[in-house]
């Protein structure tokens, strides 16, 4: 089966932030494949990786990655494709510095970040389907059925807080 969706991850210690992004991706039914990749420990893996993504059709590279976390940038430096990078607070800055470092790219080298940790995971899945669907009626419609559902929450409770 294609993919259109690379994730990759510095560490399978980032799993436990990285699944949300993967519940994103199946709620809207968007193939992809996850993987470990360091930038830093297997640099090599991590070109072939980006390369073999480019060459089957991959659309959009979502990495996530704590510390350092140069690997969305590194791999920004080596492909056209768009680079979502998720900051892991797994450091002792509590994912300060993994923002920053992903965040701060040179001009050129651009990374779309999202927020520190599980809800930048899971946004991350959503910007990713959102790309997606500018070519896909059915993401796209998908997308909006998410936000629509997302919105019936936000009432429900309110009517719940306003029973009080």
């Amino acid at each position: 089966m294609k993919y259109k969706v690379l994730i990759l991850m510095g560490s399978d210690s980032d799993l436990p932030v990285m699944e949300g992004t993967a519940k994103m991706l199946e709620g809207f039914r968007i193939p992809y494949h996850m993987t470990v990749s360091s930038a830093h420990r297997t640099p090599e893996r991590t070109l072939k990786l980006i390369r073999s993504a480019e060459k089957n059709g991959v659309e959009v590279v979502i990495a996530g990655a704590g510390a350092a976390a140069h690997l969305a940038g590194v791999i920004a430096a080596h492909t056209t494709l768009p680079v979502i990078g998720v900051p892991i607070d797994s450091s002792p800055l509590q994912g300060v510095d993994a923002l920053y470092s992903t965040v701060q790219m040179p001009p050129g080298i651009p990374v779309a970040t999202m927020a520190v940790g599980k809800g930048g995971a899971k946004n991350a899945g959503i910007f990713a389907a959102q790309i997606l669907g500018l070519k896909d009626k059915k993401i796209a419609a998908s997308l909006k059925g998410h936000k629509k559902q997302m919105a019936e929450e936000v009432v429900k409770k309110a009517k719940k807080v306003e029973k009080r």
